[in-house]
């Protein structure tokens, strides 16, 4: 029996409310300059005092060691097996912006980026954080020229800022294929090629898993062919990258695991992209913090249970820029007051993986957690920080816990066994 299927066979409806906020990339590591990190340099008056009235700890998104990405980041905080479960981060952006998916479409997140041609190398993954109306000019510029490759229809809707999502619709497409994405400015884009395929992959009178991979990496080689010859005059957005190839899973739904009538506030498209593939509602929240919270407010009664997503903070890790996601956390610590206005019986606070501005990226180091609720002693610790939170009664665990901890203090759990 694994986690999802225990929290059926025991979970329970009743009245109260959880609110789940993650605050993305939220754990980090010390400035040298300093030896504090982002959250110890911050001034965070409201989330220090939530802090101590709640039982603390640090949480390990998939396993030690392992950086995740934040779609099996987040699928650990809803409880699900992020190893058992694994989501491409094209399928998640294309339902984040609302399309319309059919079970063998082939979806890809992809970047405006910049090249410089003379060298072949990619200088900038992002193309200096695009605004998303140039984002909406190219992808339209792409579409008026490219409609099919072969015989597979294609379609590229923009996401937000340099995202963009392009969906490949066709027989006999293959999410076993690499990406073009070399993860690291200055190195040149890698050609995508066909995955390894293992002899239990293709039975007899089955599709040719070989032959559909060979076929969908050299269709993918020929579109960004095509697109680099649109765009390549370009500026800053003269290349694009495609990752996180992936179709539509057959995956467990909250509601019904968990006998929760969930609801998703964020303001990205992966995200509720994720929330909605494990049903959750998405409700309209607008694209700032404070809509966010008046989102919440309206719909307060019609759930009871909300995950409330803050994406800033990873973004300013992402650039380095440290000062950046200080300010960030203080900012979002002026409106916990409203949030606790509305009096949850479960509140818990964490983020989904670190991104510490000092790597400028997604890292393995577990994740500051806090839990409060009317059965929690609290008094543990004083801040809200990495370093106090390793000293809460919750320890260092498996961010898959996390759902089961707030259905526990929320009553919604029944005994297991006699």
């Amino acid at each position: 029996m694994d986690n999802l299927a225990l929290m059926e066979s025991i979970s329970q409806k009743n009245e109260q409310k959880i609110l789940l906020v993650v605050m993305d990339g939220l754990g980090g590591l010390s400035n040298p300059a300093t030896g504090k990190t982002e959250l110890e340099t911050a001034n965070i008056p409201n989330l220090d005092k939530l802090a101590n009235r709640s039982a603390c700890g640090l949480s390990i998104p998939v396993a030690y060691g392992i950086t995740p990405g934040s779609g099996p980041a987040h699928l650990s905080l809803f409880g699900y097996d992020p190893l058992k479960y694994q989501i491409g981060r094209g399928v998640l952006e294309a339902l984040g912006i609302g399309m319309e998916l059919g079970k063998n479409d082939l979806c890809a997140r992809a970047n405006f980026a910049t090249m410089d041609y003379s060298t072949g190398k990619v200088i900038d993954r992002r193309a200096g954080r695009l605004p998303t109306e140039k984002n909406k000019e190219l992808c339209a510029k792409i579409s008026s020229k490219i409609k099919k490759t072969g015989d597979v229809e294609i379609i590229i809707r923009p996401a937000k800022g340099h995202r963009f999502v392009v969906v490949f619709r066709g027989d006999g497409l293959s999410e076993n294929v690499t990406e073009n994405d070399p993860q690291k400015e200055n190195n040149p884009p890698n050609k995508i090629q066909a995955g390894s395929v293992s002899k239990s992959s293709a039975g007899e009178g089955l599709p040719d898993a070989a032959a559909d991979a060979k076929k969908t990496a050299g269709l993918l080689n020929a579109f960004l062919t095509q697109v680099q010859e649109i765009i390549k005059n370009e500026k800053p957005a003269n290349y694009i990258l495609m990752r996180g190839f992936s179709k539509y899973p057959d995956i467990p739904q909250m509601g019904q695991a968990y006998k929760l009538n969930p609801a998703a506030i964020a303001t990205y498209p992966m995200y509720k992209g994720l929330a909605q593939l494990v049903g959750m509602k998405i409700l309209n929240a607008g694209e700032t913090l404070s809509s966010e919270i008046e989102t919440l407010k309206r719909e307060y009664a019609n759930h009871d249970f909300f995950y409330f997503h803050i994406k800033d903070t990873d973004a300013m890790g992402e650039d380095g820029n440290f000062d950046g996601k200080v300010k960030k956390f203080e900012e979002i610590d002026r409106y916990i007051p409203e949030l606790l206005s509305l009096k949850p019986d479960v509140m818990i606070i964490t983020g989904d993986h670190s991104t510490p501005a000092v790597i400028k990226g997604h890292s393995w180091h577990p994740v500051p957690f806090m839990l409060m609720s009317k059965w929690t002693a609290g008094g543990e610790v004083s801040r809200f920080t990495e370093r106090e939170c390793l000293r809460g009664s919750l320890g260092t665990f498996h961010a898959t816990s996390a759902m089961s901890l707030a259905m526990a203090h929320s009553l919604k759990l029944a005994k297991f066994g006699a």
